[in-house]
This record gives structure tokens, C-alpha cells and sequence, in this order.
């Protein structure tokens, strides 16, 4: 029988490398990709099928799927968009071309993607189209500014894409993990360094005892971390469930909030949340 195929994207750590594995131990076709070349030929080497694709590179993106096609003969089962950089930084330090730089990735990026992939798979029959959200996409957190906006804007684009999709073969689905283990805060201190001007802030004493000490410092795991192959097992069922659910919480976290947002008045979640 043939292998069911999947494209997943972000796979040089944390989620999507554990995905790209745990997916092909299971018996898929896994086509990784990462965004720097150096990543792909270390996935290589670990024995995965492994594309260049870099949301901010429409070239890439169409030559990934382009080249994945070729090599399934036109079919893809599954598309799981993942990786993301965070943007820390307080909303009124944030310029607006770093709020626009991560909207051109990880909202946009993603969409062209799935876009791409729609109109290639649109009348093949069952497809599921997978996306990588976050507790940050039910509740917001301060210093996550940018981030949060992303990942609010996608929860509303893939809802409504869930919608409109309901009389095809193609199921939309959300998974949102709360805190795992990644590399998420390492890969973000360029972009705080790059766009986040802290020591100009009137809020500088405050990124002084809080978010640099977060930002910089290995202070262990999170209340609550579970490792990315918790996602992993969340992701099997949102792909091989008959019947997938529209979301997929992961870690307890994110359980709690999702209850507290349905429960609580504003002010009262606000004060949950600023208590951290």
C-alpha cells in the first residue's frame, strides 16, 4: 500500500524535527524542510527526505512543492505548518516594520503556502491541512506582542478556512501547544536585538528585571514544558483520526487557559495573566 505523504515545514529542531521523525517511524512519507540549507543536509544525513523552504522566499516555497509533487507523482496527504521566531519586546517598543517582518513570515508565509498547496490537492480527495498555533493564539502574555498577533490572526484565518473548506475533501485543524521545549528563545534574540531598542524605553528597569533575564539566561524548564513529541502525539491524531477534532490543546497550560478565556471576565483573566 502506498505511504501517505506529508510536508512539514520548521524541521531543523524542537517540534518539526521531532514531527518529521516521529511521523516516519510511524510509517509516513515525510518530506522536511528547513529554511537554511545547512539544516537541510544535517537532516539529510539523519536519513529524512529534506527540502529547502523559507516562508519569506516564494521560490522556495514553490520549488519545495513543486519538487514534491514530482517525487509522489502529483499526490500529498498532509501539510503541517510549523516554526515560528518570536519578536520579544513591549507593543510600544515594537516598530511596525518588525511587527510587519513577522506578519510577512508566519502569517503570510504560511498562507501562500497553503495556499500553494490547495491548489494542488484540491481535487485529490482527503487531505488534511495542519497548523501550529499556541496557548499565545487563546490568551495573551505580556513582552509577546508580536508574537500573540500572529498567532490570534491565525487562529481566525484557519477558522474561517476550516469553514469554507467543509464541503471538500480537505480538513483544516489547529493544534496549540503551551509551553515545550524548543529553541524559540534562543532563535528570537537577534530579532529583539535587531528591532528592540529597550534602553531608549521608559519601560528599561522593567526589561532589566524580567525579559532579559528571561530572554538571555538558561533558567531551566517551564512550569507545565512537556517535550515537542507531546505535539507529535496530538499531530498522529489530528492526521489519522477519521474524525479530527478542530483543535488540539497540548501541556496543561494551555488546558487552563482555554477554560479561564471560556469562564472569567476580562479583568479577571487579566489578573490571572499578570500574575504570570
Amino acid at each position: 500500500m502506498t505511504r501517505k505523504t506529508i510536508l512539514i515545514t520548521g524541521c531543523s529542531s524542537g517540534i518539526g524535527h521531532a514531527a518529521a521523525h516521529g511521523l516516519g517511524a510511524r510509517g509516513w512519507r515525510v518530506f522536511a524542510t528547513c529554511r537554511q540549507q545547512k539544516d537541510v543536509d544535517r537532516l539529510r544525513l539523519e536519513g529524512l527526505e529534506c527540502l529547502r523552504l523559507d516562508y519569506a522566499d516564494h521560490d522556495s516555497m514553490t520549488a519545495a512543492v513543486g519538487e514534491i509533487f514530482n517525487r509522489t507523482g502529483g499526490r500529498l496527504d498532509a501539510l503541517f505548518n510549523n516554526g515560528a521566531f518570536g519578536l520579544p519586546g513591549a507593543v510600544e517598543d515594537l516598530p511596525t516594520d518588525g511587527l510587519r517582518a513577522i506578519f510577512e513570515v508566519y502569517l503570510f508565509g504560511w498562507h501562500e503556502l497553503v495556499l500553494l498547496v490547495i491548489q494542488m490537492v484540491r481535487a485529490q480527495g482527503a487531505v488534511r491541512i495542519v497548523q501550529c498555533s499556541s496557548v499565545l493564539g487563546l490568551v495573551p502574555m505580556k513582552w509577546r506582542g508580536a508574537y500573540v498577533a500572529t498567532k490570534y490572526a491565525l487562529e481566525g484565518l484557519t477558522d474561517v478556512l476550516r469553514l469554507e473548506m467543509a464541503d471538500t475533501g480537505i480538513r483544516v485543524i489547529l493544534i496549540e501547544p503551551g509551553p515545550v521545549t524548543s529553541r524559540i528563545r534562543v532563535n528570537s534574540i537577534p530579532h529583539f536585538e535587531r528591532w528592540i531598542d529597550w534602553r531608549a524605553s521608559p519601560r528599561a528597569a522593567q526589561y532589566e528585571a524580567s525579559l532579559l533575564k528571561r530572554l538571555y539566561e538558561d533558567r531551566g524548564r517551564d512550569p507545565f514544558e512537556l517535550p515537542p513529541e507531546a505535539v507529535v502525539q496530538k499531530l498522529l491524531r489530528a492526521l489519522e483520526s477519521p474524525n479530527p477534532r478542530p483543535r488540539y490543546y497540548v501541556t496543561t497550560a494551555t488546558h487552563i487557559m482555554s477554560a479561564l478565556r471560556r469562564l472569567l471576565p476580562t479583568r479577571a483573566l487579566d489578573a490571572i495573566i499578570q500574575r504570570g
